[in-house]
């Protein structure tokens, strides 16, 4: 389940042109905890899910639910 959300996750971030560094920077966090994240190594809270999803422009609701589809697959 993680490595679908951190697909899911660099997908936004690529689709809102924004860098690692970038993203981590508006959202608040290290890059090393948002490229953890997109490797499947780490599980955000739903804090810092909200966190992310400010910058990326989208709603943490239609991450989670990109992330269902994909893992009912």
């Amino acid at each position: 389940m993680t490595r679908v959300l951190g697909a899911a996750l660099r997908k936004a971030r690529l689709s809102a042109n924004l860098t690692q560094e970038e993203l981590a920077f508006r959202s608040g966090l290290s890059r090393n905890y948002v490229s953890l994240l997109e490797l499947g190594e780490k599980s955000p809270t739903v804090a810092t899910l909200m966190r992310l999803c400010k910058p990326l422009g989208v709603r943490a609701s239609a991450l989670i639910l990109a992330i269902e589809r994909k893992s009912a697959r």
